[in-house]
């Protein structure tokens, strides 16, 4: 099975940027908004139909195709940019519609999604990066559209790695660790620090290690 690892995080604390290390070749980066990357793209090119020879970003936030594409990539490291977009936009494409069937069908696709993921070739590693969400208790999850999809799918239930990220002092970056009042998790010796930099191409390098596979997630040096 694959590696997946989801990273939480409010807006504007470094989801995105974490990606800035990643070597684009090896990497398909899907995002669910068009929008531009937070750091200098260089070889980082958008795919403009499905498939051609160059690319390696698709815009798409229908579940059926992330799903084709993520099967099809002979990359091995897949980028989802981000998770709660897929599930937003199907709600507001489907916001006439009353009933709590598509509710249903939202949480379906969103499983669909990461069961796909985890089936994935065993030296694959997917990074699904989400908006977080705390309530009045201040317990912190992965951001949804509702309750009623939290009782049908706990997102965080289905990976073994959750990374959180912070920004202290101006630096940014993941806690490994779980606060008691988040959904954090990560293999027991994975990471010896509670914080670490927000960094995935790092963070993928320790699980490749961990795992016993072949790194080759770091851009090469300019």
């Amino acid at each position: 099975m694959s590696v997946t690892t989801i990273v939480i995080g409010e807006s504007g604390t470094g989801k995105s940027a974490s990606m800035r290390n990643f070597d684009p070749n090896n990497t398909l980066l899907i995002q669910s908004v068009k929008k531009p990357l937070p750091f200098r793209t260089g070889n980082w090119r958008r795919i403009e139909r499905d498939l051609p020879a160059g690319g390696n970003i698709f815009v798409c936030d229908q579940s059926d195709r992330i799903i084709k594409f993520m099967q099809r990539t002979s990359r091995k490291i897949i980028v989802l940019d981000d998770f709660q977009y897929i599930l937003a936009n199907e709600f507001m494409r489907r916001s006439a519609e009353t009933g709590f069937q598509k509710f249903s069908d939202i949480g379906r696709h969103a499983w669909d999604i990461l069961t796909a993921a985890a089936n994935l070739p065993d030296d694959v590693r997917v990074y699904i990066l989400a908006h977080s969400q705390s309530d009045e208790f201040g317990n912190t999850k992965l951001k949804t559209i509702g309750k009623l999809l939290d009782e049908k799918i706990t997102v965080e239930g289905m990976v073994s790695i959750v990374l959180r990220t912070m920004v202290r002092d101006g630096h940014y970056q993941f806690t490994t660790r779980n606060s008691g009042s988040d959904t954090v998790k990560t293999p027991m010796g994975l990471f010896e620090d509670e914080v670490i930099d927000n960094c995935l191409a790092s963070v993928d390098e320790a699980i490749c290690k961990y795992y016993g596979m072949e790194v080759h997630s770091l851009k090469a040096a300019a």
